[in-house]
């Protein structure tokens, strides 16, 4: 065995989806040149990691990988699936290896149907579970359900690095690098747009909310507050609730090395929140940020929850062809003030406060 039947097996070793059983011999004749090659140009190298990179993955891996994830009812070949796990970066591979045959369809179009589809079930669900969630914070929310790095650890999961088709290429003037990640991340987008494609709107939702929304996403570390004392302020006073009041619950070892304090923040006879500290500002602090974070963090119940999406027909065809069938009945919620944006005034520097809030041209004082 030559160096070139060596290496290829080596190769094929590693990608565990590539089998030399049906060549002939080994390199192949069509990657390297033929008779009429120059006398004097350099002896042709096989690229085994190419060569090997270029094969199909064998039937039976795509319809385990259909079967494993409920899809095997769902597409009609694996040929589909062998579409949707092969990223546009593998067509210059491909050309190099086979540059008679056509070119193999890639999921590029695919991709970008699945994650507009990803992001409208991942704004919905957030913003109808997390009604008082703050803009930004709920977009960094959507990314942590259906964002690049959720769908390259979902891709890793389900088992498509054994069938993935791709390449690695630098960064150019015109288009930016294309990583590993970046090449899984496009086949959990893809699969969604062909459970759309080949079911409906509803199925493709749940089979984002089966893979995506099933996960925990900490949506308490997304929050931050420059200031929670004075958001607060202007919170409660958006709301036309009573000027909160901090006070203080219960301390001990006020003078020795280690006090602790435990402060509480109410509203009237509401208590909006509660911390503890070292410090009175620190336990102050803790509270007004406790209460900011249980008014943000408001779930609405999951029996509650109804989706714009929902009324849409359980039809088979895709959204316009689905158009005749009944449609679902949908109660909005009722829409309230925007969200407290702090230290933004605008030109005439006045902060206007909540059509609901009853503090007017008030000055906010300290609450301490």
């Amino acid at each position: 065995m030559g160096y070139a039947q060596r290496k290829v097996v080596t190769t094929a070793a590693k990608l565990a989806h590539v089998s030399s059983q049906h060549l002939k011999a080994l390199p192949p004749k069509h990657t390297l040149q033929g008779s009429s090659r120059p006398a004097n140009a350099a002896p042709t190298v096989f690229d085994a990691q190419s060569w090997a990179s270029s094969q199909p993955p064998p039937r039976s891996t795509l319809a385990a990988f259909a079967h494993r994830i409920g899809l095997a009812n769902v597409v009609p070949s694996t040929e589909v699936i062998e579409q949707a796990c092969t990223h546009p970066s593998f067509v210059q591979l491909f050309t190099r290896q086979y540059p008679d045959r056509p070119l193999p369809t890639t999921n590029a179009s695919l991709a970008t149907l699945g994650n507009s589809l990803l992001g409208l079930f991942a704004t919905e669900y957030v913003n109808s579970s997390f009604p008082h969630l703050p803009t930004r914070v709920m977009k960094a929310a959507v990314s942590a359900h259906v964002g690049p790095t959720t769908c390259a650890n979902l891709a890793r999961e389900i088992g498509v690095t054994p069938i993935l088709r791709w390449q690695r290429t630098p960064t150019t003037v015109a288009n930016s690098a294309v990583l590993h990640a970046d090449a899984l991340a496009s086949v959990p987008r893809a699969l969604t747009a062909l459970v759309y494609q080949y079911r409906s709107l509803r199925s493709a939702r749940r089979f984002a909310e089966k893979f995506f929304f099933s996960r925990e996403v900490d949506l308490r570390g997304m929050i931050k507050f420059r200031d929670p004392k004075q958001t607060l302020l202007e919170t409660v006073a958006k709301y036309g609730r009573e000027r909160p009041i901090s006070r203080l619950l219960k301390e001990t070892g006020r003078y020795s090395n280690s006090p602790v304090f435990v402060v509480g923040i109410f509203s009237g006879a509401d208590q909006l929140g509660e911390g503890f500290g070292s410090s009175l500002k620190m336990a102050e602090y803790r509270a007004a940020e406790d209460s900011l974070l249980r008014l943000y963090l408001t779930r609405q119940p999951p029996h509650l929850v109804q989706l714009p999406t929902s009324t849409f027909p359980d039809v088979k065809g895709g959204l316009f062809d689905a158009a005749e069938g009944a449609e679902g009945a949908y109660a909005p919620v009722s829409m309230g003030d925007s969200e407290v944006l702090y230290g933004s005034a605008g030109r005439a520097g006045i902060r206007v406060p909540g059509a609901r809030s009853t503090a007017g041209g008030d000055d906010l004082e300290d609450y301490l």
